[in-house]
């Protein structure tokens, strides 16, 4: 099942923003960034990991460490346990002072969710264990997209880290219609990334009969 905001917690925006601010200066393992977060939930979490990905920027290493992590999170979900990070990844050094502008830029797709998100709508999308165990599954695949190793291909990290905001505000809000629009922004990845590697490989088979011809 998806996590509730905690008790008393202002809106999502309100949330993530408030983490955003909380981020030291210089830079930060992504341990301690996941410190930062406190008890806000996974969910929240997967989040803010996405919104570095939703602008046209690139940090180098970021969308490994942060989709390992997504990852991690949606296995914890699978399996009903905390979350745990190796203490490898946990100790991954990230630049701080250019994830805060690149996350503050990224909170634009937050506000616009919230605006048309719907507590409640599409239940049978968002609701019953058949189909919880189907949208972590999904949302697990999505993170793995993101983890691919595309990042220098314009909208190869874009659209999965938008999937996964979609799957995880329609979770909190128990939205299926957001849930709906992750699973088709996660079909479209694979579309996009089958092109990528279609046009690749028919590119390299031209390479190879012009050198060999």
């Amino acid at each position: 099942m998806a996590q509730a905001r905690p008790a008393g917690a202002g809106s999502l925006r309100a949330q993530l923003e408030a983490i955003i601010e909380r981020l030291p200066t210089g830079s930060l393992t992504l341990g301690e960034l996941l410190a930062e977060i406190g008890d806000e939930g996974l969910l929240v979490l997967s989040i803010l990991l996405t919104l570095v990905f939703l602008i046209p920027v690139s940090i180098p290493g970021v969308s490994t460490v942060f989709g390992a992590a997504i990852l991690l999170v949606g296995i914890s979900r699978l399996s009903g346990r905390p979350l745990w990070v190796p203490r490898r990844l946990a100790a991954r050094a990230l630049p701080a002072d250019r994830l805060r502008p690149a996350l503050t830029r990224g909170m634009a797709w937050v506000r616009r969710l919230e605006r048309v998100s719907r507590p409640h709508r599409l239940p049978a999308l968002a609701d019953g264990r058949g189909m919880a165990l189907l949208n972590n599954l999904a949302f697990v695949f999505a993170a793995l997209l993101l983890m691919a190793p595309f990042g220098f291909v314009p909208f190869s990290n874009t659209i999965p880290a938008l999937a996964l905001l979609l799957y995880a505000v329609g979770f909190i809000q128990r939205d299926g219609g957001a849930v709906l629009l992750g699973h088709l922004a996660t079909i479209g990845t694979v579309v996009y990334f089958s092109v990528l590697i279609g046009g690749g490989g028919l590119a390299v088979q031209q390479l190879w009969q012009r050198v060999a011809g």
